[in-house]
């Protein structure tokens, strides 16, 4: 396992679209998943794909503990590895609420989401997901499978009075809470 350096925004490698895994259960998928969670784990991320530490394929991880320093007022979300993850809304509802990004350090902005969303693909064994989510959860995954697609959550920002540096729009949230 290694902590890995996680690509800024502005790096031509987080606009990719990538690539299918087409094995698993491999040594080398395994020690992705172990990188990215070692990764995840040393920023207190909420979620992190294999983009954002520069490996060009369908991996996202994502989770909280029960506390998140990052996001302590968010419900809990499962630990998942998620591969080829495929969303549909279910729905047209939108909820709008404030995102960071460890690719986008230090800023933070009100990004539409899918309320509710239905997501689908593999674990690191080749096992089938199926998860109906909403709230959080939802926001969560879609952030992170963005990743995958070439976004990066400003993309997505519709109203940029409400997008800037977290010590200016949150003063009160520490130093070591704001990507």
């Amino acid at each position: 396992m290694t902590v890995r350096d996680i690509l800024k925004m502005g790096d031509a490698r987080l606009l990719r679209v990538a690539q299918r895994v087409q094995e698993f259960n491999t040594p080398g998928l395994h020690a992705l998943i172990a990188d990215l969670r070692e990764t995840m784990a040393a920023v207190n991320g909420a979620g992190l794909a294999a983009p954002q530490i520069g490996v060009d394929l369908q991996v996202v991880i994502f989770g909280s503990a029960a506390v998140n320093p990052r996001y302590p007022d968010r419900p809990v979300v499962p630990r998942t590895v998620l591969i080829n993850p495929v969303i549909t809304p279910l729905g047209v509802s939108e909820e709008e609420d404030w995102e960071g990004c460890l690719s986008v350090p230090g800023l933070r902005g009100v990004v539409p989401r899918w309320s509710c969303i239905r997501y689908t693909g593999f674990d690191e064994w080749g096992q089938t997901i199926d998860r109906t989510v909403d709230g959080f959860h939802a926001r969560v995954v879609q952030h992170e499978c963005d990743h995958l697609i070439g976004k990066l959550y400003p993309m997505r920002v519709r109203d940029f009075t409400r997008f800037g540096f977290t010590e200016v729009l949150f003063p009160d949230i520490s130093a070591a809470e704001d990507d």
